[in-house]
Order: structure tokens, then sequence, then C-alpha cells
């Protein structure tokens, strides 16, 4: 067993190892082993030269990670809170993912933006932000947000050898939570949406820490009498709607569950796809459980009200089985 955390840490190592070209840099991830140690033991072992420590300019990091991407090196740049993927949004939107197609393919941009993503721990209305459907809107970038600790190793090395910008969302609620190591030499190809639990009831779309609350939600509908399919997206960009859309063939219910706000999150946009693409499969109309669409709360039992739970989830998957 592993800890998320040191998934993320092995993750990384696996690939400054199997390539020379790999470098990370960001704040205090070099003998500080990261804020939230996920860079721990990394300094260590490949020195200032593939661990670079930046100073606190979310601008000069992402300049300095495109910069070296253009150039040959396969940098992983950390942007400490997803918010403040505000601070460096013109590189991030206009520069990175548009510098393949503006040049023809002639030049590509080989980065991994890593970031610490989503609430639940009480970091307040500008360090508890799940900014997934930020991304969402500039075309150009790959969306990944890993549930397991496996899944982080295994992602990470598809995002680092990916000739296109990726942006790795790491969610802080998961950084302890621990799961079975990844086998040596793990891929899992962005993209590709995993079924985390079987069912014939329901499906319930989550992704990154509302994969073990849809589980935990199934439990308890379980032993209830209800069966719930619980898909994993594990991407955004790509989207595997096929596998969603399969699943919806199985049960004809969907209930879509993110941390983005509701207003513009991206399970928006997998709602419209499957009302196009799959809608003569539906028994019930397509639920959401989402952020609300304030600022996020520091107390805990404010937030609790703002964000999803598994109360939340269980409510409205009652709701649309018995439709």
């Amino acid at each position: 067993m592993i800890t998320y955390r040191e998934a993320v840490a092995e993750g990384l190592a696996q690939e400054l190892r199997r390539d020379p070209s790999v470098v990370c840099l960001g704040e205090d991830i070099g003998a500080a082993g990261g804020v939230f140690k996920t860079t721990a033991g990394l300094f260590e072992e490949f020195g200032p030269g593939r661990v670079w420590d930046t100073p606190i300019s979310e601008q000069a990091i992402l300049g300095v990670a495109m910069g070296a991407a253009m150039t040959g090196m396969r940098p992983v740049a950390e942007i400490m809170f997803s918010d403040f993927l505000a601070c460096c949004w013109d590189y991030l939107a206009n520069e990175i993912p548009k510098m393949r197609y503006m040049t023809g393919g002639q030049v590509t941009v080989p980065l991994v933006v890593r970031t610490a993503n989503g609430g639940g721990l009480g970091f307040g209305a500008q360090h508890s932000q799940a900014t997934e459907n930020w991304a969402l809107t500039v075309p150009g970038l790959k969306i990944a947000a890993p549930s397991t600790p496996a899944d982080v190793v295994g992602m990470m090395a598809a995002a680092i050898r990916s000739d296109d910008p990726v942006v790795f969302f790491e969610h802080k609620g998961l950084f302890a939570s621990k799961g079975p190591a990844a086998p040596p030499g793990h891929i899992v190809e962005l993209g590709q949406a995993a079924t985390a639990r079987s069912g014939s009831d329901l499906t319930i779309v989550a992704l990154a820490a509302t994969v073990p609350m849809a589980l935990s939600a199934a439990d308890q509908l379980a032993a209830e009498g209800i069966s719930v399919e619980v898909i994993d997206l594990r991407c955004v960009v790509p989207l595997d709607i096929a596998t969603v859309v399969g699943s919806v063939g199985r049960t004809a219910r969907l209930l879509i569950v993110e941390e983005n706000p509701y207003q513009g999150g991206c399970g928006g946009t997998v709602a419209s796809i499957v009302a196009d693409e799959g809608f003569t499969l539906l028994d019930a109309p397509i639920r959401r459980v989402a952020a609300a669409c304030v600022p996020l709360p520091f107390a805990d039992a404010l937030e609790d009200q703002v964000i999803p739970t598994v109360d939340k989830v269980v409510s409205a998957a009652r709701g649309l089985v018995t439709y």
C-alpha cells in the first residue's frame, strides 16, 4: 500500500530516472520536499540540476517551463495551489496550449503543470477551489485528475510523455489516502475512464475526490437494495464519453458528482454530451451534485454546506431511482 502523496513522488521519480530531459520546478519542491511533501526525496536523488526551486512567481515558473519545453526538455512545473493558476493564466490560456497549433506542429510544448486542487480541508476561499473547469475552457490543454495512488503513477507517466501540455490536478483531500502501489512500468492512457464499481440501477460519474465519495454513497445505497455503477472519469480532456454512455445504456440513469461550481462545472459538459448522444437510453433526467456558486467558506461546517458530500449524493441518487 502507498499513499496518494507518496505516489506523486514515485510517479515523478520514475520518469526522472527514465528520461534525462525531464526536470521538475516549483516553489519549495527541492530540499523541503514540497509544501504537501509530494516531491519528498527527489532533490536528494536527482540534485539541483533536475529539481529546481523557484522564486514565488507563478508567471516565472510557467514561463521557464514553456521555454524549456520548446527547446527539447520535458518540464514538470508545480503551481502550489490550483487557485494560483489565475496568477499565470496568460501562459496557461494564451501561450502554452496554442504554440503547437500556431507553428503548424513545428514547435511542441511537452510540459506538465501539477497543482494541488479542491476543498474539504478548510483552507478558505483562495486555497480550496476545484478548478478543472477553468482549464476545460482552453482548447489545447489535456486535463488529468487521478483518484487513486496507482492512477497517479500511471497517469503521471502518460502526462510527462505526452507531446501536448497537461494540467495534472492532485486533490489535497486525497493526499493521505492509501491504495495499492502501481506495478513496475505502470502507464494509464490519458482519456481512459475506469469502472470503479459495477451496478445496474444508476450510474454515478465522478472525478478525483468525488470518486471515493461516490463509492461510499454506493455502499449506503446497496444496503437499500439500490445497485450503483461508479465511473471514475480520470480525465476531463480527453473525455472518455464512450464509457459513460455505455454505463448509462446499462443503468438508464445518470448522476454526475463534481467539486466544480454547478454553474460552468465540468459535469455540465458531460451531461450535455450524454443528452446529445444517449438521450434515448435515459429513463430519468440527468442530475448533478456540484459545489454551490459561492466562495468557499473557511469554517468546515459551512464548507460542507457548499461542496458535495456523501449524504447529498445518496439523496440525489434516491430521487433518481424513484423518478
